[in-house]
C-alpha cells in the first residue's frame, strides 16, 4: 500500500464521517457503527484513526470527537442566518440545516446585534472543539429587540446607555429628543434606531423606563425586556377586550352541547386565577371510563386577524416571573370572560373519552360545550380529600379520576415516557417582593392526575386529526395539516458525554449507538434517592432536544407518543389557539392555515416559549440571588453538581440555589482537574472533591448584574 493510500477500514471511517459533516463522533459510536467495539476491534480503529490524522483527513478534539477535516468549506460560500450573542459578547449563528451553529468571535462581529439575520464567511475551524468558526460580512435584517440598560448623562446633553451583560457587547447613545422622559440612573429599556460603522456608538431610542437601577421591579422587568416581552397591552387591545361581553347568548349555548347538569370540577393552584381546564368523569355500564376534559373556548372570543388576536399571538404565551405573571390575554380575558371560574356558565370546547380499564381510547368526540363548574379545588385540598383526611360530595368523583390516572400513567411510563422528577423551588415574598424563604414545591398525586388528563386529550385531538387524513382519502402531501407538539430524539454526542460522566461515579448506562426511552429510564432509576439524582436528571433534560411546534408530525420521544398537540391552555399558549381553530375548521369541512404557515407559526410560538422559560428561570436565579445577598457568610449544606477546570458548582440542598466555589479559592492546596474522573484533586495532600459528594459551601458574594453566587469552602 503507498503512503497516502487508504485502508478499506479508513476508507469506511471516512463515509461515515461524511454522512455527518457538521458533527463530532466520540470513537465508542463509531466502533459500534463499524461493529467493531471488542478490544481487537479497538484497536484497529485507533490505528486507522492515527493515521487518518497524520495525513490530515480528519480532527481529533479533546474527548476523542472525531470530525471530518474540510479545509474545502473554508472559502468565500457565504451562509446567512440569525445571530445570538452571548453574555460574553461573542456570539453564534444559527443556519438552517447546518448542525453546528458558527462560532463569531467578539472581533468579528461587525455591527450585528442579537437576533439580526446577518451574512457570515466561514473562516475556519476553532482549534479545541472543532466548531466552525466565522466572520460576519453583513447585517441582511434586523431584528426588532428590546435591549436593557442604565442611563447615564456622560455631559451635559449627551447620554449614553451602559447596556447589561446579558443585553448586548456595546453601550449606545441617546438623543435628548428619545430619552422617553428617562433620568440618569434608571433602568431603561430601549431599541436600535441606526449603527453603520463599528467605530461609532450605536444609536438608541428608550421605549419604556423600568425604574431605579437596582430596585425589584427594575431588576424584574428589565429580564422580561431581555426576553421581548411587555407587561402592559397596546391600548386597542384592552379597548376590545372591555367589549366583550360575559353574558352568552342563548343562541350560542342551542348550537352546542349543554352539559351544565353535569359535575365538572377544576384544580388548579391555590392563587390561580386563568382557569384553562375543567373535567368530569363516571364509569359507564361496560366497565368503560368516560372522561371529560373542558377547555375554556378563547377562540370564540377572539377573531383571527383582530387586535386582540395579533397581540396574542406576538406574545405567543403567558410569562410565569416568581412575583407575577404576564398574560398572553388581557386580565378580562384570562381571568374573567373565558377562565372557566366556579358556579358561572362558561363557553368550553372538549374531548369526550371513552378509556378502557386497561387505559386504552376506545371512543371520542370533540365537541363544542357550554358549562357549569361546581367546584373550584387547589390540589392541596384534592390531595387531602384522597389521602382520607377531608370529605367532600365531590370524593366519589375525584376517587374514579385518581384510578383513572394511576392507569394512564402506568401505561405511559410502560410504553416508554421518560420519568423526569425535577426539585423546583418556591419562593415565600414579602409584600415589597422580597423573598424571604426558599421551599422546594412538593410534587403531589393531584398534579399528576390533572397532567395525565391533559396528556390523554392533547394525544386524542392529534390522533383525530390522523383519523381524518384516513377517511378524506386524498392521498394529498400535506392534508389536513396541524400543528403537532414534537420532540426529537436527544443527541447521541450527549448522551454520550453523560455515559462518560457517570461511568467513574460506578453507574452504568451503556448506550450500544441506540438510544431508546428504556436505556434512559434505566440510568435514571439507578440514581433515584441518591445525591446524584437531581445532577443526573438536570444532565439528561440539557441532552434531550427541546420540544418545539410543527406541522411535520415526528412524535413525542420524551412521552413515547407517536401523536400529540397541545389543546388544554388556549388562555397562556398561542398553539393551542391554533389547534382550537383547526380543530373546528375541520369539524366544518373546511381548512384555516396551510402546512407553511403552520411551520412559520410553529417557528414564532418556539421561539417565544424558549424566551419564556429564559425569563422564568432568569427571575428563579434573580430572586435566589437576592435571598442569599442577605446571607452573605452564612453556611449551608450542598451537592456538588459540576466540576470544572475553574472550580465546582454546588447546589445548596434546602433551597436548591446553585452557586461557584473557585479554584483560586481553595486555599488549602494546589488543585488539579481530572476531566474523566469529574473532580478536583489537591496535587500535595490528595484531597478530592468529586462530582455527587456532599459538601459544605459558605456565600461570600452575589452579582445581580450577573445573577451570580460565589461560594468558598467554610474555616472549621
Amino acid at each position: 500500500m503507498s503512503k497516502n493510500r487508504l485502508s478499506s477500514l479508513e476508507k469506511k471511517i471516512i463515509e461515515i464521517l461524511k454522512s455527518y459533516p457538521d458533527a463530532s463522533i466520540p470513537t465508542p459510536l463509531l466502533a459500534d457503527a463499524l461493529g467493531l467495539s471488542d478490544k481487537k476491534g479497538s484497536r484497529k480503529i485507533k490505528r486507522s484513526v492515527n493515521r487518518l490524522k497524520q495525513l490530515d483527513h480528519i480532527i481529533v478534539t479533546r474527548g476523542n470527537l472525531i470530525r471530518l477535516n474540510e479545509p474545502a468549506v473554508i472559502d468565500d460560500k457565504m451562509v446567512e442566518g440569525k445571530l445570538d450573542v452571548t453574555s460574553r459578547g461573542d456570539g453564534y449563528v444559527i443556519v438552517e440545516g447546518r448542525d453546528q451553529d458558527i462560532k463569531i468571535s467578539r472581533k468579528y462581529m461587525s455591527t450585528a446585534l442579537d437576533g439580526d439575520i446577518v451574512s457570515v464567511k466561514l473562516i475556519g475551524y476553532h482549534k479545541k472543539s472543532s466548531k466552525p468558526m466565522g466572520r460576519i460580512e453583513d447585517v441582511v435584517k434586523r431584528a426588532n429587540t428590546f435591549f436593557v440598560g442604565t442611563l447615564e448623562e456622560a455631559a451635559k446633553n449627551t447620554y449614553l446607555i451602559k447596556a447589561d451583560v446579558q443585553s448586548s457587547r456595546i453601550d449606545f447613545f441617546v438623543e435628548p429628543s428619545d430619552l422617553n422622559g428617562a433620568k440618569d440612573g434608571e433602568k431603561v429599556a430601549f431599541k436600535l434606531v441606526q449603527w453603520e460603522d463599528v467605530r461609532g456608538y450605536p444609536q438608541a431610542k428608550i421605549v419604556d423606563v423600568l425604574g431605579d437601577a437596582g430596585t425589584n421591579e427594575a431588576n424584574i422587568l428589565s429580564i422580561l425586556a431581555e426576553k421581548q416581552f411587555q407587561g402592559a397591552f397596546p391600548g386597542e387591545v384592552e379597548q376590545f377586550a372591555e367589549k366583550i361581553s360575559f353574558d352568552i347568548p342563548e343562541k350560542e349555548i342551542n348550537r352546542r352541547r349543554d352539559i351544565r347538569d353535569e359535575v365538572v370540577i377544576t384544580i388548579d393552584p391555590a392563587d390561580a386565577k386563568d382557569f384553562d381546564d375543567g373535567l368530569s368523569i363516571s364509569i359507564l355500564d361496560n366497565g368503560n371510563y368516560y372522561l371529560g376534559v373542558h377547555i375554556a373556548d378563547v377562540t370564540h372570543y377572539m377573531p383571527r386577524g383582530s387586535a386582540l388576536d395579533d397581540e396574542a399571538f406576538n406574545r405567543g404565551t403567558s410569562v410565569y416571573l416568581v412575583d407575577r405573571v404576564i398574560p398572553m390575554l388581557p386580565e378580562r380575558l384570562s381571568n374573567g370572560v373565558c377562565s372557566l371560574r366556579p358556579h358561572e356558565d362558561k363557553l368550553a370546547y372538549s374531548c369526550f373519552m371513552e378509556i378502557a380499564p386497561n387505559g386504552k381510547l376506545v371512543n371520542y368526540s370533540i365537541e363544542e360545550t357550554v358549562i357549569h363548574s361546581k367546584e373550584r379545588f387547589a390540589y392541596e385540598k384534592v390531595q387531602n380529600i384522597l389521602d382520607g383526611k377531608n370529605s367532600h360530595k365531590f370524593i366519589q368523583e375525584l376517587e374514579i379520576l385518581q384510578a383513572l390516572a394511576n392507569v394512564l400513567l402506568d401505561k405511559r411510563f410502560r410504553e416508554g415516557s421518560i420519568n423526569f422528577e425535577t426539585p423546583e423551588p418556591k419562593f415565600v415574598l414579602d409584600n415589597d417582593g422580597k423573598p424571604v424563604d426558599v421551599i422546594v414545591k412538593e410534587r403531589l398525586f393531584a398534579h399528576k392526575l390533572i397532567e395525565e388528563c391533559m396528556l390523554m386529550a392533547n394525544k386524542t385531538v392529534a390522533y383525530h386529526i390522523e383519523t381524518l387524513r384516513k377517511k378524506s382519502n386524498k392521498r394529498v402531501k400535506n392534508d389536513h395539516p396541524f400543528l403537532y407538539r414534537v420532540h426529537d430524539k436527544p443527541d447521541l454526542e450527549k448522551l454520550n458525554n453523560i455515559r462518560e460522566t457517570v461511568k467513574p461515579l460506578g453507574i452504568e448506562f451503556n448506550l450500544d449507538g441506540r438510544i431508546t426511552s428504556k436505556k434512559i429510564n434505566g440510568l435514571l432509576k439507578q440514581t433515584e434517592d441518591t445525591s446524584l439524582e437531581n445532577i443526573v436528571n438536570d444532565l439528561m433534560l440539557r441532552a434531550m432536544a427541546k420540544a418545539e411546534y410543527s406541522p411535520k408530525n415526528i412524535g413525542h420521544f420524551g412521552l413515547s407518543f407517536a401523536n400529540y398537540a397541545h389543546f388544554t391552555s388556549p388562555i397562556r399558549r398561542y398553539p393551542d389557539v391554533i389547534v382550537h381553530r383547526l380543530l373546528k375548521r375541520y369539524h366544518s369541512g373546511a381548512t384555516e392555515y396551510t402546512y407553511k404557515k403552520l411551520e412559520e407559526f410553529g417557528e414564532h410560538c418556539s421561539e417565544r416559549e424558549r424566551y419564556a422559560v429564559e425569563a422564568e428561570r432568569d427571575s428563579v436565579k434573580l430572586k435566589q440571588v437576592e435571598f442569599l445577598s442577605e446571607r452573605l457568610g452564612e453556611t449551608f449544606a450542598g451537592t456538588i453538581s459540576g466540576v470544572t477546570e475553574n472550580g465546582m458548582y454546588v447546589i445548596l440542598d434546602d433551597i436548591y440555589c446553585e452557586g461557584m466555589i473557585r479554584v483560586s479559592e481553595l486555599k488549602d492546596d494546589y488543585y488539579v482537574y481530572h476531566p474523566k474522573l469529574h473532580c478536583l484533586i489537591g496535587r500535595s495532600k490528595g484531597r478530592k472533591y468529586r462530582l455527587g459528594d456532599p459538601i459544605k459551601a459558605k456565600v461570600t458574594r452575589t452579582d445581580f448584574e450577573k445573577r451570580q453566587i460565589d461560594l468558598t469552602i467554610p474555616d472549621f
